[in-house]
């Protein structure tokens, strides 16, 4: 009985050896390496002929557990040891990116064949992201040749969707960033990938994963200002990147201003208060009249709750109007923003269906309450209105119109 109990572990242990040994021999990086650098060094630098070893080897070689070191291999020639330098005691292969020409073409070619392998073993993907997170974490223990080579080839690599910008985060590394190598690479990353496809594109990826608002922390706290960023881009030869960022940041304030008015409203704050914090705002963040009456138009309307009766929306928009006028005036010291104002109603009664019929009234309100003056309601009625509803709106405004004419021909 005893002498059972003491073989069950000898024998478990013997049985748990051999499958861990023959796991080696099957499963070792070194093994694995030997093989792609091979391969690679017979194929030499003809990028098509790797691209067709590659899709070949993927039959033989376990890709899905080796990704890691094959992307190690086609980037920079070898396994990499933490930290991004080469490990010393293994063999290596000048066929990767590193290795390569320093231009476009050369990673536009590298970018295809990156391309067809992913395309033929999808479960590629994700591993090829992580890579390329490492490599960007990495970026301090390459060379600078290898650091624009690695650049290029993600921004072409993000433009035709092989990675998703959400890579960028390792380039916020608090390192990468004080020690100036984040935005270094960033220029790079982003000539290549804005020369791939345009600026909007580039806008819409980086929208996606909201990073569209980050850009600013690719310098260091102290840094982190639109003129500075504005003129490192610029003088890098990226200015609609940086008008890119200057939108964002106007984009930004006005939400914002939005917010905080809505806010002053609904608590009630004194008029000559809300108009100070507005002049304020639009000094700070160069927003413009036009930009800021629109502003305030909707933050009027939508401090209520309107009634859906049409017979009754009208009167009720006059007096809550009549109350606001003040506030809307003080932002209509320009025949374009009293245009803007204009097209802004007419918008906001064509869309909201039982403000169909108010849209004169609110004109009328206007024009005594002096936000509006006649030759802007004049400019709007001959050419300045918008198609939504022109017919409806037209129609109500001709009395009023041919009274605004008389009176002016009557001066």
């Amino acid at each position: 009985m005893n002498n059972q109990k003491q073989q069950k572990p000898t024998l478990s242990g013997q049985r748990f050896k051999t499958r861990k040994r023959d796991e080696k021999e099957r499963f070792d990086p070194t093994q694995f390496q030997d093989c792609i650098i091979q391969g690679l060094t017979e194929t030499g630098s003809d990028l098509e002929a790797v691209a067709k070893f590659l899709d070949a080897s993927g039959a033989k070689l376990d890709y899905r557990r080796y990704a890691e070191t094959l992307f190690d291999i086609l980037v920079a020639g070898g396994m990499l040891a933490p930290g991004g330098t080469l490990a010393d005691d293994l063999m290596r292969t000048d066929v990767c990116v590193f290795a390569a020409q320093e231009d476009l073409e050369t990673m536009q070619a590298f970018a295809q064949v990156f391309n067809k392998l992913i395309r033929r073993y999808k479960y590629l993907e994700k591993g090829f992201e992580d890579e390329v997170k490492k490599l960007l974490l990495f970026l301090k223990g390459f060379s600078e040749s290898e650091r624009n080579k690695l650049a290029m080839l993600t921004g072409i690599l993000l433009a035709n969707g092989t990675l998703n910008a959400s890579i960028l985060n390792s380039l916020y590394n608090e390192n990468l960033v004080k020690e100036g190598v984040s935005a270094a690479f960033a220029v790079k990353l982003f000539k290549s990938w804005i020369n791939e496809k345009d600026i909007n594109a580039v806008a819409a990826s980086l929208r996606k994963v909201n990073m569209d608002n980050r850009l600013m922390e690719l310098f260091p706290a102290n840094k982190q200002s639109l003129e500075h960023f504005t003129k490192y881009f610029t003088d890098a030869g990226l200015k609609e990147l940086s008008e890119y960022v200057r939108n964002q940041q106007t984009i930004g304030a006005r939400k914002e201003l939005q917010k905080e008015l809505q806010e002053q409203m609904s608590r009630g704050d004194p008029f000559k208060d809300i108009i100070l914090y507005v002049k304020e705002e639009m000094k700070k963040n160069n927003i413009s009249e036009q930009t800021v009456i629109g502003i305030v138009w909707s933050s009027v309307m939508s401090t209520v709750e309107w009634n859906k009766k049409e017979e009754l929306v009208a009167e009720q928009a006059i007096k809550h109007l009549k109350q606001y006028s003040p506030l809307l005036a003080a932002f209509t010291t320009q025949g374009q923003s009293e245009l803007t104002l204009l097209l802004k109603i007419q918008e906001y009664c064509y869309d909201n269906i039982h403000f169909m019929k108010a849209f004169q009234k609110i004109v009328v309100l206007f024009y005594k309450a002096e936000v509006l003056s006649e030759e802007p309601i004049l400019k709007w009625y001959k050419d300045a209105h918008l198609a939504k509803g022109k017919s409806v709106f037209l129609e109500q405004m001709k009395k009023f119109v041919e009274w605004l004419k008389n009176a002016e021909e009557g001066n």
